[in-house]
């Protein structure tokens, strides 16, 4: 399966947000989307994943136009997304929130997911009845993803994983982010932590102001002196 965006541009209200965005994602690969705050990285996740309606160009998965598609049929189809600030539902268990992820799979295939996630998270297999608002800023991070893996996606989109974690929670996350695309899944990686993206990505796209001003391999975006200098500290 393969993601692919062109000409993208979306915003919010008369703020536009995006100008004619572009970028592919395909399954086995890792992509990494770089920028400042607000250069439109998490208005790119939320207008792929059908949160935000785009104002013009194309949202494709193998070909097939997503416009028009909501966000729930656009999970089906194999489009994860764990978004920024996790959004779990604090009052749930860790277990609920994860079969959330699962609805519209079958019993079956949830309980074997269920099993697919603990082997990947052992906490969370640890604290499956415990409360989601109760656990660790690490341990819900790890729940987020968990729940999105949930949905069996081909295309997993992350925001900004390592937010609020320390260095070495944030290494252990974007670890297991490597582990699922060696496993064939194609993920689209928002992050902070530059280097720590750059460190485990294929390929990555830079933006400024709504716009892939850059693009290349995670070794050729490292070595850029303008993405040393302005995200690197080199």
């Amino acid at each position: 399966m393969k993601l692919s965006v062109s000409d993208l541009t979306a915003g919010y209200g008369k703020a536009q947000v995006l100008f004619g965005l572009g970028l592919e994602v395909a399954e086995g690969e890792l992509v990494a989307l770089l920028g400042a705050n607000g250069a439109g990285k998490t208005t790119t996740l939320r207008t792929v994943s059908g949160l935000l309606k785009p104002w013009t160009g194309r949202v494709a998965l193998d070909g097939q136009s997503l416009l028009g598609v909501s966000a729930a049929r656009r999970a089906q189809m194999g489009l994860g997304h764990v978004p920024e600030g996790r959004q779990l539902f604090p009052l749930m268990s860790v277990e609920e929130n994860l079969l959330l992820g699962a609805a519209f799979l079958a019993w079956s295939s949830k309980t074997s997911e269920l099993q697919r996630i603990y082997a990947l998270f052992p906490r969370l297999a640890e604290r499956r009845l415990q409360m989601a608002g109760t656990l660790s800023g690490g341990e819900q991070q790890m729940l987020a993803i968990g729940r999105a893996l949930m949905g069996k996606p081909r295309i997993l989109m992350v925001d900004e994983p390592s937010l609020g974690l320390s260095p070495k929670l944030a290494e252990e996350v974007l670890s297991t982010l490597a582990q699922v695309k060696a496993e064939g899944m194609g993920v689209l990686l928002v992050e902070q932590n530059v280097a720590l993206s750059l460190e485990v990505a294929d390929r990555g796209y830079v933006v400024e102001h709504g716009r892939v001003v850059l693009s290349g391999s995670a070794k050729e975006l490292s070595s850029d002196q303008g993405v040393q200098k302005a995200y690197l500290a080199l």
